[in-house]
């Protein structure tokens, strides 16, 4: 019944470690875009249902490819540097049963994010509270935004609380995590916080959004207090200061090139 997609460009570092983790679903989708390591030998010993897809700056898109090409009623995305644990899995299996949903109106279910980077587990700041809406019938929404992309439910806002809008389905949340090991080292954050920021400066580029010169300088500011000091990041000891800055850099970046943006060509 759940059909697991896989994201994929150059990742033979972790892909063994993440398929490795998914026997337990009934399929397991590859859409690559393009990986010229050893990221689809290693996967084609776990599955056979591998789609090369340009990702043409679009994570939406390449999810949506994943949902066209899924035989299962329940789809479950998965990255590439995360892990499914035994009891995660386990969870889901006992959710998604005939028995189970027969009277239920779920149609999704947020999955806490553990974060685990340069030797620790991060608890507290933005990575503790962190929750994607990863595991949802294939029929039931599709994803938008074409970076920081999300599932969007064809169901109405309230429901994504987890509260029933009249007749309407509702969206659950699982108790057990998944576990996501990013960022190696501090270069490839960065090279990563350089092309997000891009990809989304251009999103709110083309709906039309603006940033005043305050925004560009206060936002990153409230954004290190709220993740450091009001959520607690603090306790995550230097490595938690090391994200929650590259955190607000990230949040400099987009609204410094939105700015840009719009002088080039607003």
């Amino acid at each position: 019944m759940i059909s697991a997609i896989v994201l994929t460009h150059n990742d033979e570092a972790t892909i063994a470690k993440t398929l490795g983790s998914l026997p337990w679903c009934d399929e397991i989708l590859i859409i690559d875009d393009g990986s010229t390591d050893n990221t689809l030998s290693k996967a084609e010993k776990f599955t056979t249902n591998i789609f090369n897809h340009p990702l043409s700056d679009d994570f939406s898109q390449q999810r949506n490819f994943g949902l066209s090409k899924a035989k299962h009623e329940w789809v479950l995305f998965v990255d590439s540097d995360e892990v499914v644990t035994d009891v995660l899995a386990k969870e889901i299996q006992e959710i998604v049963t005939p028995a189970t949903l027969r009277n239920d109106r779920t149609v999704g279910y947020f999955i806490k994010r553990r974060d685990i980077m340069w030797g620790r587990e991060f608890k507290h700041g933005e990575q503790g509270r962190m929750k994607l809406l990863r595991l949802a019938k294939k029929d039931a929404g599709k994803w938008i935004r074409p970076v920081h992309e999300a599932w969007s439910p064809y169901v109405k806002p309230a429901c994504l609380q987890g509260r029933a809008a009249g007749d309407k389905n509702i969206i659950g949340e699982l108790a057990e995590p998944l576990l996501h090991s990013p960022h190696p080292n501090v270069a490839q954050y960065l090279e990563e916080i350089n092309r997000y920021s891009t990809l989304n400066a251009r999103y709110l580029f083309e709906q039309k959004i603006r940033v005043q010169w305050w925004q560009i300088v206060g936002y990153p500011l409230a954004k290190f207090f709220v993740n450091y000091i009001i959520r607690l990041g603090f306790l995550d000891g230097t490595a938690g200061a090391v994200v929650a800055i590259m955190m607000s850099f990230h949040s400099f970046l987009t609204r410094a090139k939105l700015w840009v943006y719009w002088h080039n060509y607003g």
